[in-house]
């Protein structure tokens, strides 16, 4: 593990009873970068946040926050980190600005440093026509731009977001997007629970991927995707009674998927492409031979849903 890690995880057991949450788990995120968790419901990626944050203490194993113990020394710990919960932690019945206010205050600021804080994080986070109004007036996405805000009143070294657009609207997911890609620029390490893989495989310099409590892979997005297999080659096709044809017509070529919606007006079929955009060619030339159309076709490399069903297919 590197001493220059802003997080250093070894071994980190977690269990509750006879259940174990936690089964060893070991990574390290350098200083600066996006760190995506990811898995499921009930994989360890919440267990994980609280222990790091020093809110639980692990039953075994050890994690370190810049250099720091997070049992031993767990008071300066939590002056290096912030955490953003699954769900906005804002009062309701106070503008923006007086929530930015509040969290000011708890963490000890006052005055003239407070109110230049608070106008660094209005800027920085485009809140100038939202300041001035409740947060519970607010839309979901502007609420979690908000509380993202509060959480880095002090300017933590590591931030935690624990699945930061779970309920979201694809516009709202899409501006928290790119308020987390902001932090990278800003220089502040972050731990990004997620369910979604775009998001992960969008935001995240590295992924670790957890399933029931283990490390099932971790690696950037392009190690991974390549750990699902060469590319595929997908075609949609204009008539749905072409399909057996195609299938006899592409004989030799691997065949991973066939149409298995019967109400789809045009039917699927992915073909395994090991030599890219060659096989794409040969596909098409087959299909032009027996004049067989297709709505659309091209190449696409594995995605990180693909990665995941087969990794956690193997635990």
């Amino acid at each position: 593990m590197s001493a220059q890690a802003a997080i250093t995880v070894e071994n980190l057991t977690k269990t509750y009873g006879s259940v174990e949450a936690l089964k060893g788990i070991s990574f390290e995120v350098p200083r600066g970068e996006i760190l995506g968790l990811l898995g499921p419901n009930g994989s360890g990626k919440t267990t994980t946040v609280t222990l790091l944050s020093t809110l639980q203490r692990p039953t075994a194993g050890s994690a370190r926050i810049g250099g720091h113990d997070v049992v031993a020394d767990a008071a300066r710990v939590r002056e290096l980190v912030s955490l953003t919960g699954q769900y906005a932690s804002m009062d309701d019945s106070l503008t923006a600005v007086e929530n930015l206010s509040v969290f000011g205050r708890l963490t000890g600021l006052r005055g003239a440093p407070l109110k230049a804080r608070i106008g660094e994080l209005i800027e920085q986070f485009d809140l100038h026509e939202v300041g001035s109004r409740r947060v519970g007036a607010l839309s979901g996405g502007m609420r979690r731009r908000v509380d993202i805000a509060s959480a880095l009143i002090t300017r933590p070294e590591v931030l935690f977001l624990d699945e930061p657009t779970t309920g979201l609207d694809p516009r709202s997911r899409a501006a928290v997007w790119d308020t987390v890609a902001g932090l990278r620029a800003e220089g502040i390490t972050v731990l990004l629970t997620t369910q979604y893989l775009e998001e992960a495989d969008r935001l995240a310099d590295n992924i670790v991927m957890l399933d029931r409590g283990s490390v099932v892979a971790s690696g950037t997005p392009g190690v991974l995707k390549q750990q699902a297999g060469a590319a595929v080659c997908e075609m949609t096709l204009v008539e749905r009674g072409d399909t057996d044809r195609v299938i006899e017509r592409l004989s030799g070529f691997e065949i991973i998927e066939t149409p298995t919606d019967a109400s789809a007006a045009h039917p699927r079929l992915v073909v395994r492409a090991p030599e890219g955009m060659a096989t794409v060619h040969g596909v098409i030339s087959r299909l032009q031979d027996s004049r067989i159309e297709v709505v659309d076709i091209g190449l696409r490399q594995p995605s990180l849903d693909e990665v995941f069903m087969q990794l956690t297919e193997k635990v």
